[in-house]
């Protein structure tokens, strides 16, 4: 072989590798090109195709995902696959909410879906949004969806949490695709039953430092990614935070590292026949001036290295809303919960966007080693590693 040829072949190699990397590694653009480290969008959960697509336009410019969140389209093949290759058209990426239970009807087959999705997609299908708040609605004790609905005490609360949640899970497991949800409690043990990917719900007047110290922890601990969804803070009309404020936590969530910022838009009136989401206006124009941002700002990086961590005890499922929060829906608070919420409270304070929570007990409790400090439940003082 001729040393030109070889020339040639390395270079060939070369061109591909190049296209490869910058298809993978860059594949997060907007539609100007611009390459961004974090997703950010809708999650819209109704029904009306026109009002969907309507609202992809709106957004298409100033988000790059877009979740479809409401069942009668995603347990739906046929408008599953157009609002799928619509939002595509758009240039955004896209996930997908399901969920299976005794009354719920799937006429296709998800397995082969989601192989055709992926097919079909490429990496624009990020992902299955399976089931919503499991964490929340144990710690709210749902009569439906609690899952631990008895416990002789937090560590069999835990076990029990983790294993039923991974068994509802475990038919999503096989298809080989990102499992994703958005919680408001719990988020280590959501982690540790099998989602790859969770969202702390800046909701309500919950502390938006503790919750995203609470889940960026877990996710560090587990190596997987974490992010924000924007979503109630009123039961009636906005519903949402003002667009300032909407404004305001994405910018938090971006700043202490989410990969996925997300704004939750559902038909609260739909029974009456608004079948189109809450966002209004001023929340619009508040993610177009943060994708402004994110265009204009790189995030501070916030290695691990440089963060303090707060290790809670173990099986401590404390709801973490306030001082009054229960431990997993089964006990009121205690002398210990009230120390632990004044910690939190503290030292996120004091350490901003360098505090994490984790847990003693998390299954990968090694990579603690890497954050630069670490303070016990149990001891006042601060344990230099």
């Amino acid at each position: 072989m001729s040393r030109n040829w070889v020339v040639a072949i390395c270079l060939c190699m070369l061109l591909l590798l190049t296209l490869f990397v910058s298809g993978h590694v860059f594949s997060n653009r907007d539609r100007e090109g611009y390459v961004v480290d974090v997703y950010v969008g809708v999650d819209a959960a109704y029904a009306d195709m026109e009002e969907l697509k309507l609202r992809v336009n709106q957004v298409k410019d100033y988000t790059n995902i877009f979740i479809l969140g409401s069942t009668a389209i995603t347990l739906d093949e046929v408008k599953l696959n157009e609002m799928c290759e619509y939002i595509d058209s758009q240039g955004l990426s896209f996930a997908t909410y399901t969920h299976t239970t005794e009354n719920t009807s799937i006429d296709f087959n998800q397995s082969a879906w989601t192989a055709y999705a992926k097919q079909r997609w490429g990496e624009k299908f990020v992902g299955l949004y399976c089931y919503d708040e499991p964490g929340g609605y144990q710690v709210d004790r749902h009569s439906l969806f609690m899952i631990a609905q008895e416990a002789e005490d937090p560590s069999e609360a835990a076990e029990t949490y983790v294993q039923k949640l991974r068994a509802y899970l475990a038919e999503f497991f096989s298809l080989n695709q990102r499992i994703i949800t958005s919680d408001y409690a719990l988020y280590e043990y959501d982690y540790r039953a099998g989602y790859d990917m969770v969202m702390a719900e800046y909701a309500w007047n919950h502390s938006r430092p503790i919750n995203t110290a609470l889940c960026r922890g877990s996710a560090t601990m587990h190596d997987k990614e974490w992010g924000v969804m924007l979503t109630y803070t009123y039961e009636h009309s906005p519903y949402l935070v003002s667009g300032f404020e909407l404004y305001q936590d994405m910018v938090f969530a971006y700043e202490n590292g989410a990969k996925y910022i997300l704004v939750f838009d559902y038909a609260k009136d739909e029974e009456t026949g608004q079948t189109y989401g809450i966002l209004q206006r001023e929340h619009l124009e508040a993610l177009k001036q943060f994708w402004k941002y994110v265009k204009a700002n790189p995030r501070p990086s916030n290695p691990v290295d440089e963060r303090v961590a707060y290790v809670l005890p173990p099986d401590f499922g404390y709801g973490f809303r306030g001082p009054d929060d229960s431990i997993w829906g089964l006990w009121q608070n205690s002398t210990l919960s009230n120390k632990i919420w004044k910690d939190v409270t503290t030292y996120s304070q004091q350490y901003g966007q360098k505090f994490d929570i984790i847990y003693a007990d998390t299954p990968n409790f090694d990579n603690c080693a890497y954050y630069s400090k670490l303070i016990y439940w149990n001891d006042n003082s601060a344990n230099k590693l």
